[in-house]
Formats: structure tokens, sequence, C-alpha cells
């Protein structure tokens, strides 16, 4: 035996086979016996050991319903882009667990990574495989003015919000009176500091002070729909089932919860594949960033990942420490203190595993089409295409146990826990 803690799984496979017994005749029951480190550390990974959603200090409307209920028609409406055809739901699908299905987003463009889920994002600290933004709000309003997302300006939002009558209520019920964007010299049609040549421009020949007033709606836009993101979390899978049986002191009854192949590869997750090391807690992320050796998408350079990432979170205007943050403390402990140092080249944000059943392809550029391949990767632990490889002492497991470990991925599968109506588009 490799180790004490995989020693119950392998005893019992050895004395099966000493006995001439073929595995699969033992019966419908497994009656696997954990330690109590075991069990401690199964009861750290379930759900019903998440805490309470975290305030988000910088967003005064994360927690008003008015806010998600506004965020809710924003999120799903096409006309915040520059073709009318693009919204937050077109690369976030509810069906498919808030992402798109395809190894990288497409809006009006391919977008150049993958569409992570934004499930449960409300307890990351970091958003996007890089990380480049420190809050659910500062992540929706980088779509809307990318060219290969929905392509849009800032100052073309602003407009169509005030000349909307009815996000124009919504909008000023819960932050006040829209400024007079009326007079076209001061307020163009189209300007940002980050789109085409032609809105840079009008942007930098506005005034600071109208700048400011329109950076702080597009904010509120941000602010909004992260309000409706925020109610977006995991609901308890049949994983969570198994451990509150056992944490009950039902083993018999948790028994009939998970296969002997899924308990197979829990003990494997927690013992032998080291998975724990990365993917913790009970959304199964350590919401750092790691460098695992995936290779390139086909024609892709190397990506960079972490090491651009934080670049751009700390130049972001509407990070936690900017002046379109809420909390007057500026208490942003997570971007004050973050982690520096070239050993974050090629690094990415550890994503979580719950739901990963119904968000395949995987990886930072969907370079995988099956868990089965991305279990081989860590198996094989390949030298790293830039930078260097963190996981770099193979599994070596065999083909059963990679197996049984995909067998255990799968019971994280559950419903999102939330109404009906906030996962569709409102009526």
């Amino acid at each position: 035996m490799s180790s004490k803690r995989q020693g119950n799984a392998r005893y019992m496979i050895g004395t099966v086979i000493l006995l001439g017994i073929t595995w699969w005749q033992i019966g419908p029951h497994f009656p696997h016996t954990w330690s109590d480190s075991d069990l401690s550390l199964l009861e750290s990974l379930s759900i019903d050991s998440l805490p309470s959603l975290p305030p988000d200090r910088s967003n005064t409307y994360a927690d008003s319903d008015d806010a998600a209920r506004f965020g809710h028609k924003l999120f799903f409406d096409t006309r915040l882009s520059s073709n009318g055809q693009v919204s937050c739901a077109t690369c976030h699908v509810p069906e498919k667990r808030f992402t798109d299905g395809l190894p990288k987003g497409r809006g009006i463009a391919l977008s150049g990574r993958n569409t992570r889920s934004i499930v449960g994002t409300a307890y990351s600290p970091w958003q996007y495989w890089d990380g480049r933004r420190d809050s659910q709000w500062a992540q929706a309003l980088s779509p809307l003015e990318d060219p290969a997302e929905h392509g849009g300006n800032r100052m073309a939002y602003v407009h169509f919000i005030s000349n909307d009558v009815t996000y124009r209520q919504n909008y000023e019920a819960l932050f006040g009176p829209m400024p007079d964007i009326s007079e076209s010299a001061r307020f163009p049609d189209n300007a940002s500091p980050v789109a085409d040549d032609e809105s840079q421009a009008a942007w930098e020949d506005m005034s600071p002070p109208d700048r400011q007033q329109v950076n702080r709606v597009y904010a509120n836009l941000g602010k909004a729909i992260a309000a409706y993101e925020r109610r977006l979390l995991h609901g308890p899978s049949r994983f969570d089932l198994y451990v509150r049986e056992l944490t009950s002191g039902n083993a018999g009854t948790a028994s009939d919860i998970l296969t002997r192949a899924e308990i197979l590869g829990l003990q494997l997750f927690i013992d032998e594949a080291r998975c724990t090391e990365c993917h913790n807690g009970p959304l199964f992320t350590n919401n750092e960033f790691h460098n695992t050796g995936m290779l390139s998408f086909p024609s892709d350079l190397p990506d960079r990942g972490r090491i651009e990432g934080l670049q751009k979170v700390l130049e972001d205007p509407f990070n936690c420490l900017g002046d379109y943050s809420d909390d007057p403390a500026r208490n942003c402990p997570e971007l004050t203190y973050v982690r520096t140092g070239i050993e974050l080249l090629g690094a990415t944000l550890t994503p979580s595993l719950r739901n990963l059943g119904g968000t395949a392809p995987y990886g930072h550029k969907g370079q995988q089409e099956t868990l089965a391949e991305v279990l081989d990767q860590y198996n094989r632990s390949p030298l790293a295409m830039i930078g260097h490889n963190e996981a770099e002492f193979p599994l070596r497991l065999n083909q059963r146990e990679l197996q049984w470990l995909e067998a255990f991925l799968l019971t994280l599968e559950s419903p999102v826990a939330a109404a009906d109506a906030w996962l569709r588009a409102p009526e």
C-alpha cells in the first residue's frame, strides 16, 4: 500500500481478488469506513459548510432586491451590445449552468478564453481565469466594452439607459437622478477609454468631471448586474447528501447515495490524487492561481495568465480601491496584499469543481473536451509550455482509478439554488 489513508479501499480490493470473487459481486452496498480525519475533511467540502455570503462593501446595492431585478433585466437584454444581438446570457446560458458549452466564448466575435460559470462567484475575490477583476460588478462591466463580446462603449450605454423610460425609472429609483447628458458637445453618442480609436478620442475630449459622471452611471450598471448574479448559488449535490448522512451517523443510508466507484473516487480525491491541495472548501476551489502545465489552444501562444491579469486588476479604475467603490474605508485586503511573483506566469484561477458534468469543455481555453482528458493531464503532469508546472509529480493512477475519480466528480452535479424566475429572461 502506498499510503495509510488509501488502505481501506485497496485492502478490500485485494481481499476480493484473493477470495476469487469479482469486484462487482460484492452486493448493492459498499460499507466504506472513513477515519475521523477523513470525515472532518469531507465535512469541510460539503455545501453545508459554506458560510453565508460575505458582504460586498464595494457595492452598496449587492443585496438589494430592486437592484437584482434591474440587473436581471440588464443581464438578458441584447440591446446592451453594438449589434443588438448579444447579452450577458448569450455566453452565460442558464440551462448550461451559466456557461456556453464552447471552447472559447463567442459574442460579436471569438473571445480569448473559455467562459467560466458565474454560479457561486460571489464568494470569489477574483473574477476571470486571470483574475483581472476583483468583484462581480467590475467583471460585469468588462464584456460590455470588449470588442469580441458586447462590443459597445460606456457612453452609448449611458445614453441607452437615460433614453429608455423604464430603465431610467429603474435606475433613478435605486441610484438617484441620472445626470443631464443631453448636451451632445459634452456627451457624444460614443465615447470610452477602452473602445475603438474614435470612441477613445471622443473620451479624451470630454472634461474629467463629465467622464466621472459617465463612469459613475456605468459602474452602477455593473453593480445592478452583480446584485442579480449574487443570487446564483450552488445547491446540494449527491456528494453533499452523502456527507450529511455520514456526519449524522447514518453510514448505512449514506452507502445508498453513492456507488462503489464514486466512493472509491472520493477516497482517491482526498488522498492519493492530492486534489484537495487546490480544490478545497465547499466550492472545491482555493480561489488561488496555479500553473498546471495546461497545453495551449491550437494556434494560440502560451497564455501568460495571472502575470498579466494582476497588472490589469491593479490598473482597473473600477477595482475595490478605486473611486467607484462604495466602501469609504477602501478595506481591500486581497488587492492591498495581493500575491505577486514570477511563479504566476501561466497560472490561472482554480475553478470550482461543482457542476463539471454540465460545463464542458474544460480548461482556460476549452482545450479539453472531457473530464477523462483533464484527469489524464494531471496523471501525466507534462512540462509547462510557459512558466513552471506546479503539479510536477505525475499521479500515475491506473485507468480504473481514473474512472473512479471521474465518477466521483460527477456526484457534484446540482441545480442552481435560485428561484426559477431568476433562471430565465424576465417577462
